[in-house]
Parts: structure tokens; sequence; C-alpha cells
């Protein structure tokens, strides 16, 4: 039997912190209690949370004020890629736009990563792809198949910066693929871009590659959408 890890203090901290944020005790633009108070009411001392206020600070979640309370960001137009982690890992605090808002992000990088991929490591790709037709029709192996092969995708790129996108979404993807892979349009979509992507892959074809990435990103927002 696995034992579950503790959270550090100060990750304990920043975790309630942040689930403050998001219920709404803390909304954007108010301003958190005052540390020996806040401190006292998490059970941390004040060091510890002033460790996690300065996590949150740099991910865009409050501002530090000299002299005045520290106030909640508005982390949607001030946050970093560390708020789209934290939001991950939470579905039940997403606002309802946000997948089809997540599937139109992929639209855009999806496409450039798998055209770099082909461009850079044709054989790689080709690899990637070649048991596709062996993946079992369920929902479950569509989901972990499709995470390995994008991110793979974005590591044959040769630009890491694709791969850490990528992963800030690693513990949100895998259950929302798994939904959308309920719907057999779905899965019958993807295993017709997997043989797509492998034939222009073998080809070397990165045209044809970043044209058949895109049209299977729009596919799978419009049928997201329903």
């Amino acid at each position: 039997m696995n034992a579950i890890p503790m959270l550090r203090p100060a990750e304990f901290a920043e975790t309630e912190l942040i689930d403050s944020i998001l219920s709404g005790v803390y909304p954007i633009a108010s301003a958190l209690p005052a540390e020996r108070e806040l401190a006292a009411q998490m059970g941390v001392t004040r060091p510890t949370l002033r460790e996690a206020l300065q996590r949150l600070a740099r991910d865009g979640w409050l501002e530090i004020r000299q002299g005045k309370s520290t106030r909640v960001r508005d982390y949607w137009q001030e946050g970093s890629l560390g708020v789209l982690g934290a939001l991950a890992k939470r579905t039940s605090d997403l606002p309802v736009d946000f997948v089809p808002n997540l599937l139109s992000v992929r639209l855009v990088l999806a496409p450039a990563y798998t055209r770099q991929a082909v461009e850079r490591q044709a054989g790689g790709v080709v690899g990637a792809l070649e048991d596709y037709a062996g993946l079992a029709d369920e929902p479950r192996a569509f989901a972990t198949y499709d995470w390995m092969l994008h991110h793979h995708l974005t590591i044959l790129s040769g630009n890491p910066i694709f791969t850490l996108i990528l992963n800030g979404f690693s513990e949100l993807y895998p259950p929302m693929a798994e939904r959308y892979f309920q719907n057999e349009l779905a899965r019958a979509s993807s295993r017709a871009f997997y043989a797509g992507l492998l034939a222009a892959a073998m080809e070397g074809d990165a045209d044809t590659a970043e044209a058949i990435t895109r049209r299977v990103m729009a596919a799978s927002l419009a049928l997201w959408r329903g």
C-alpha cells in the first residue's frame, strides 16, 4: 500500500490559499487578512506563510504590497503558467469555457510542433505512431495514447517550451481526454489522424503533417462543443 505524500508546510499553505481564491473566499481584487491572522487561521508559522505568499506572487495569484495588505490579482490576465498548472489540478473549479479555450490553444500549437517534429525527426514520429493500429477501441486507451503522442511530438519538435506548456496540463489531460473519447466519432477521428500523420511522417512531408493536425484539432474542438 502506497503512502500518501505529506505536503511541506509551505506547500500546504500555498494549496489552501489557491483553494480559497478559487472558491471565492478571497475573490479577485480582495485583500488577504494580515499575516499574523492568516498564519494563525492556517496553522502555520509566519515564515512559512511568507514563503507561500512569495510563490503565489511569483505565479501571478497575489500582489504583495509593502506596507499594505496583500491583494488577489486577476490571475486570468496577470497569471503565469504556474496558474494554469494549479487550475489543471482542480477540475471542479474550472469555468465552463476552460476546456474549449484550451482546445483552441492546442489548435494553434499542435500544428506547429507537429510540423517541426516531422521536419527534424520524421523517423521518431514514425516510431511513435507505428503501433497505433493495435490501439484498443476504448476511451482510456485513446486518452493515454493521445497524451503520449502529443508529448512525444513536442519533444521531437526540438522546442522545449512546447513540452513545458503541455506538461502544465498533465493532470487535467487524461480525465478530459477520456471524457472526450467516450464519443465514438472522436475515436474514429483520432484513428484517422494517426494514420494520416504516420503516412506524412514516412514521406517526410511536414506540410501535410501540419495540415492534417490543424484539421483534426479543429474537429476536436467542434466535437467537444457538441
